[in-house]
């Protein structure tokens, strides 16, 4: 209830703010994400990796529960051990589809280059399922108000329509993928409940293709540049040479700022995206900036490249001294000391190149985890704006928790989102 001070004119009712339209909120420490990031780095160096997938568990939970709309913070259910098993039966499927791969290239040799489209298609294809029930698994694991979220719907059905626009996709050389992303969308959120309120998209391709075309055209202009710098230097003119040259690198210098269009399309496609999704009446805004992201881009590999060279640095520092010990008080040679080491501690020194990759790897998986998941989760989740929320009160519960296979074959198929 309002109330007016003595004398106070009486406030204006548009001027109030609406209380159904609420900001989402991130408020997780850096320092805790980092701690748990490089404890599970450790953890999965001592345990052969195993580990990741309680790290996974534990870095969706720290970022679930510190997101939060009208004071209502996300939960995630899930767990370590469920990727685990996820990832196990995944694998119980794949190796036999495998193994039998490789049994008939062996005993069909030449067949074997022509063999590996249709496993290209399949694995494709499958892939799009993996997506598909990867997804309802996080879902069902993620609760907001004590009510949880859920997906009905069939994994299959998703991939033939995936599968489908992407051959429509390359056909157009990309220009038919609006309405990929908006068909794809449709089916997802027409099968992604809330308790039982409903989900929907209705953002419209066109309103994509609109705002992104000049990202396309600036990203295929360069591609078509150098092509015709080819045909022409193939030509018969004498003058193909300098002719193809100037083409060539007037196509360079504008491939030069292609990459940078990345962040751009991606902060314009979770716009487009965004405001498309309604959960009944509830509706969201997204006021991302392509620049948020470039610059998060630029953090990253800044970073991750220093990062990488320090340990790389390190690993080879201690490389050094320990052949520098193995070759000590031989005789001849330090080449010929350095052959003689090699041969006669050979496991000892493969074991060593195999941990120093690994703790390369691990060291930019920190930043990694950092930059493009907490930081790229901090940024967009800030961008949102929920209207209506109000719809989201008093929902029923309704939904099960779905098995985490689905999780397990994205994983190993190396197509598993966050």
């Amino acid at each position: 209830m309002n109330i007016a001070l003595p004398g106070a004119p009486p406030a204006d009712p548009s001027s109030l703010p609406d209380p159904t339209t609420q900001r989402v909120v991130f408020d997780g420490a850096e320092g805790d994400f980092v701690t748990l990031s490089i404890r599970g780095a450790l953890l999965q160096l001592v345990t052969f990796g195993f580990y990741r997938f309680w790290l996974t568990t534990d870095v969706r939970r720290h970022l679930w529960t510190h997101t939060s709309a009208a004071g209502d913070h996300l939960e995630y259910t899930g767990r370590g051990r469920e990727l685990l098993v996820g990832f196990l039966f995944a694998l119980a499927i794949l190796v036999p589809i495998y193994l039998a791969y490789f049994l008939i290239g062996v005993e069909v040799e030449r067949f074997q280059a022509f063999g590996s489209v249709p496993l290209g298609i399949f694995m494709l294809f499958f892939g799009q399922f993996a997506i598909y029930r990867a997804r309802r698994y996080r879902l069902t694991r993620t609760v907001w108000r004590g009510v949880r979220f859920w997906m009905q719907g069939s994994g299959w059905a998703y991939a033939a329509r995936a599968f489908g626009w992407q051959i429509l996709v390359v056909l157009s050389l990309g220009l038919a993928w609006p309405w990929r992303a908006a068909a794809l969308e449709r089916y997802k959120l027409r099968n992604t409940f809330y308790g039982d309120l409903a989900g929907s998209f209705d953002a419209r391709a066109s309103a994509f293709f609109r705002t992104g075309v000049w990202l396309w055209l600036a990203a295929l202009a360069p591609v078509l540049i150098l092509i015709s710098a080819g045909a022409i230097y193939w030509a018969t003119d004498e003058t193909r040479p300098v002719l193809a040259g100037t083409i060539a690198a007037i196509g360079g210098v504008l491939f030069l700022p292609v990459p940078f269009l990345w962040p751009y399309f991606r902060a314009m496609e979770w716009r487009w995206w965004a405001t498309g999704v309604r959960f009944g009446s509830l509706s969201v805004e997204c006021d991302l900036r392509g620049g948020q992201l470039l610059k998060l881009y630029f953090k990253f590999f800044i970073i991750a490249s220093l990062v990488s060279g320090a340990a790389a640095g390190a690993v080879f520092a201690i490389g050094a001294a320990v052949v520098e010990q193995l070759t000590k008080g031989g005789s001849g040679s330090m080449l010929e000391s350095m052959s003689s080491a090699f041969e006669s501690n050979q496991v000892l020194l493969v074991a060593g190149t195999t941990l120093g990759y690994l703790i390369v790897g691990l060291s930019v998986g920190v930043v990694q985890r950092y930059f493009l998941q907490r930081e790229m989760w901090c940024i967009v989740a800030r961008s949102l704006t929920i209207r209506h929320i109000d719809a989201a009160e008093n929902v029923v519960a309704r939904g099960e928790a779905a098995n985490a296979i689905g999780e397990g074959l994205a994983d190993s198929l190396d197509v598993a989102g966050f």
